[in-house]
């Protein structure tokens, strides 16, 4: 089921699966932000990942000593989604565990994404609730992809991230598979705040940085005035990614990454994991605003 949001000359559309966002457009111009789904190249638009981000080593979690499959970037992408609430510009979605998440993640949980359209910009909220007895373990992310070139205007090499600030970043290798962080690092930003985009950058997959400075990252071109602005809060780490040669770019807040080759701890001890004791809660936001 599909949810329509609509504020001026926006709309936003909403898929309960997933409680995905695979539409923002401007109406007046007809231009399309988000990427389309087209399976030659990747068939996902903007799912949130929880309760991993990226891959487990073995493609398994440990809890108490006890382990868990679990596919990459966790189920809440592929979950659906109840829509609790909704307006013409807000709508609230929910997902609790069942039997078929405890199966892969042993805790008791709530997780709610809240998307309020004002104007040409979107919020989404996301607020994790521990509904357990006991302290439960997450990491939680973001995974928005933008047409790039934007409208068409360009090519894709035309276009350039620009941070909020001046940044000094190492990115992060994955390893041949695309899973695991490798240890290999490449100095990227060296107090800088424009990063150039094409696509040979992404030969080795994704650009991983942690503990990124700027609280939002603009996707822009040197040739046209469209751009798509993404302010995030509470998501200290950045993915950006494509596959070969895509006319899309994903920039992705994280709150953690993926496993480093021959880690071994349980779900406490991966990056960035955040822990909740009983009837805690986490929240945090993801803002997209289009030029």
């Amino acid at each position: 089921m599909n949810t329509l949001l609509r504020s001026g000359t926006a709309e936003a559309v909403i898929s309960s699966l997933g409680a995905e966002l695979i539409s923002f457009r401007r109406t007046d111009t007809e231009t399309e932000y988000m990427w389309s789904g087209d399976a030659a190249y990747w068939t996902g638009r903007s799912p949130v990942l929880f309760p991993i981000i990226g891959a487990a080593t073995q493609g398994e979690i440990k809890a108490d000593g006890q382990a868990y499959k679990i596919s990459n970037h966790g189920f809440a992408r592929r979950s659906e989604f109840t829509l609790q609430e909704a307006s013409d510009t807000q709508a609230v979605f929910l997902l609790s565990h069942s039997e078929s998440t405890l199966a892969v993640y042993p805790y008791k949980f709530n997780l709610f994404l809240t998307y309020i359209l004002s104007g040409s910009t979107l919020e989404i909220s996301y607020r994790v609730e521990n509904t357990d007895e006991q302290e439960i373990f997450f990491q939680l992310g973001t995974h928005p992809a933008f047409n790039c070139p934007i409208d068409g205007e360009g090519s894709f090499a035309d276009y350039y991230l620009e941070f909020e600030q001046k940044e000094t970043l190492d990115r992060l290798f994955l390893n041949s598979t695309g899973q695991l962080i490798n240890g290999q690092t490449d100095p990227l930003l060296q107090e800088a705040n424009i990063l150039p985009l094409n696509h040979e950058m992404f030969e080795h997959d994704a650009l991983v940085f942690k503990n990124v400075s700027s609280q939002s990252v603009a996707l822009k071109s040197k040739l046209s005035a469209k751009s798509v602005s993404v302010a995030y809060h509470n998501f200290p780490d950045l993915g950006i990614w494509q596959p070969k040669n895509a006319p899309f770019l994903c920039i992705e807040p994280w709150h953690g990454v993926a496993d480093s080759e021959g880690f071994t701890g349980e779900i406490r001890d991966k990056s960035g994991v955040i822990s909740l004791p009983p009837g805690g809660q986490s929240t945090s936001s993801l803002t997209i605003t289009f030029n």
